[in-house]
This record gives structure tokens, sequence and C-alpha cells, in this order.
């Protein structure tokens, strides 16, 4: 039996195997006691796990990709079958997510391991578990190396202005994040004043809808990178991202909450709109996860709302490589329920003709 309970930590805290590939030679003739069997093992794994397939699985293979992280293959699989990520050439994936898991090895196990809780557990504790996560890789070697790599913050060109518009008409709530010089990057103030907005209809039952969209070329483009490593007292920005960020009030009101998006939706801005009942994208919309090349995990929610769309593996394989997922793939997959057939929101009237997805 394969041992993957170690990853050669070496003196240094640094792991000499974050990654262990497993693959079947031949998986149709692989019973289900020995795909269980395999199963334990993956399940038991510090390193992340892929399981590569050179023909469609077999049903008998389940328990194996489910255990696994994530499943590479390069042929034809239903989309019913969440737990692989199909791919044109699977040597050249497994090179794509070998650089990125030796760029960062510590950030990439924590995001497996991660990934493994937050699908199991209930949407509090879930995030905590990401929060939790994500203040300690702030402290870590490897996103102290990308603060280093960025320089020094830039000051705010344009720091005046609200960087959330809120409008009610009637029942309906509409919250713009209104950032667009800086393509509506997430900062402090900018979550602080959507948590404010968001509150508003978890409170009031009479809001029947709650439109979130994004003013200028982008819904938004992620964390506000000139705010990173400003935390101090790490301690403090865990309790922060429990108490202060949206995601749980838009987990609650996600039957009444639509995201319109378009454009860059990197990092937070895929992790927020990820927690919306329902997603409508522009076609030029594409979702990315850079977090792992900063020495992190997605911190705004991603690890929670994005696997509950797509699968946690799905999910690692977009939080692990960075690679950026166009509107028709997401729409495929299930990230996006719509699709629009002009961008959204840069007129007052948008086409609202769409192209659908199957139903959940």
């Amino acid at each position: 039996m394969i041992d993957l309970t170690g990853i050669d930590l070496g003196p240094d805290g640094q792991p000499g195997e974050p990654l262990v590939v497993l693959e079947p030679r031949r998986p149709h003739d692989l019973s289900t006691a020995e795909a269980v069997r395999l199963a334990a093992v993956a399940e038991r794994a510090v390193p992340l796990v892929v399981t590569v397939l050179r023909e469609p699985p077999p049903p008998q293979l389940r328990p194996l990709l489910s255990a696994s992280t994530l499943t590479l293959v390069d042929q034809p699989v239903s989309e019913r079958w969440q737990q692989v990520v199909t791919v044109p050439d699977v040597g050249a994936a497994l090179d794509t997510l070998r650089r990125a898991v030796d760029h960062a090895p510590r950030a990439a196990i924590a995001c497996g391991q991660l990934l493994r809780q937050t699908a199991a557990l209930p949407t509090t504790p879930a995030l905590a578990a990401e929060a939790a996560a994500y203040s300690m890789l702030l402290g870590g070697s490897e996103f102290a190396r990308w603060l280093a790599e960025r320089g020094p913050a830039r000051a705010d060109p344009t720091p005046g202005g609200e960087p959330v518009r809120v409008h009610r008409d009637g029942a309906t709530l509409s919250v713009t994040l209104d950032r667009p010089r800086r393509r509506n990057a997430l900062n402090a103030r900018m979550r602080e004043e959507l948590l404010a907005a968001l509150a508003v209809a978890d409170a009031d039952p009479a809001i029947e809808s709650v439109e979130l969209s994004g003013a200028g070329p982008a819904f938004c483009s992620g964390g506000d990178l000139d705010e990173f490593g400003t935390a101090t007292d790490l301690v403090a920005a865990y309790l922060v991202r429990l108490d202060r960020a949206p995601w749980a009030v838009m987990d609650r009101i996600a039957g009444r909450l639509t995201a319109r998006v378009h454009g860059a939706c990197i990092g937070a801005g895929a992790e927020m709109a990820s927690f919306a009942g329902t997603v409508i994208a522009a076609p030029d919309t594409y979702f990315q996860f850079p977090e792992l090349s900063m020495g992190l995990v997605p911190g705004a929610g991603g690890t929670v709302g994005v696997p509950r769309r797509i699968g946690r593996w799905r999910a690692a394989w977009l939080m692990l490589t960075g690679e950026p997922m166009s509107a028709r793939t997401a729409l495929e997959w299930g990230l996006v329920d719509r699709l629009t057939e002009t961008e959204l929101p840069h007129s007052d009237s948008p086409d609202l003709s769409m192209l659908s997805r199957t139903p959940r």
C-alpha cells in the first residue's frame, strides 16, 4: 500500500513532496474494492494527490476520484463528473500544476487540505477555516517573497467618492461596486460598505431581490494589492475576516441575490460572485484565482462558495494553477448560471436575452 501520509518535510519547514501523481495503468480493470483501498490512502494524504487517466473514468473509480485532490483526463467526460478536469494534454497540464505547486508548496498544501474541509462544513465554520489558513499564510515566507517582489505599495490616486453605490427601487436593491479606475479592486473601505449594503437586505425581508454589479470595465479585479501586507496582527486579521466580511451575509440572502458580472472576475471578484444564487455573465467575463502565486489561498470566501458550485476538485485546479477560465467554461462547470449575448453593465438597459445552463 502506498504511504502518502508524509510530505518529506525539511528542517526549514519546506515540503519535499507536495504533490503525488497516481496513474492506474488499466483503470477499467481496477475493481471497486481496489478503488476503495486507494481512496482510503488518498483521503489520509498530506500532499496533493492528482489522479491521471488516459481514458474516460469507469464508474468503479468514483471512490478514488472523489478522494483525490483532482483528476486529469484528456478524453471527453460527462460534466456530471465534477471530480474530473478535462484537458487537451495531460502531460502539459501536469507540468502547469507542478510549476505552480513548486512555486508555493506550503500554500498549495494548505489550499488542498482547506478545500477538503470547507466542502464538508456549514458556511460559518467553513469561512472560519479559510480565514485561519489565509491569516496563517500572511506570516509565511512565500507571501513575504511576493511582497518583496511587488515592492512598495502605491497610494490610491482616486481615494475620494463612494466605492459602493446603493439604490432601492421598491422591492429591489441595486448594489454597484464603484471604483472603476481601480477595476473595482476590493479594499477595506469597499468591503465595509458592501457589508453594510447587503446587511440591509439581510434585515429587510421586503427586499425581494438584490442586484450586485460592477461599474466600468470589470466586475472586480480582486483584492486591492496595495493593501496586501498591511496586517501586523495576524490574529486580528483572522477575526476581521470572520466579523467584517460580507460573505456569510451573501450566503444567507443567496436566494434573493443576483450577481451580474463582466470583464475581470479575479480573486475576490470570482469568490463573491460564487455566493450569489444566480450569476449572469457577459461573454467577455473571465475568472481567475491568483492567490497561490502570492503564497496565499483564496480569502474572500472562495474556498467555500466556489466548491459548492463546481465541486472541490475543479476548484482545486483553478486555485492551484491560477489558470483563467472563460465565461463559457464557467457556464459548463456551473460557476455561471446564464450568459448574456452582449456585455452587461455598460448600458442602463442591458440585453437580457440569455444562454442558460441546465439547472443544478
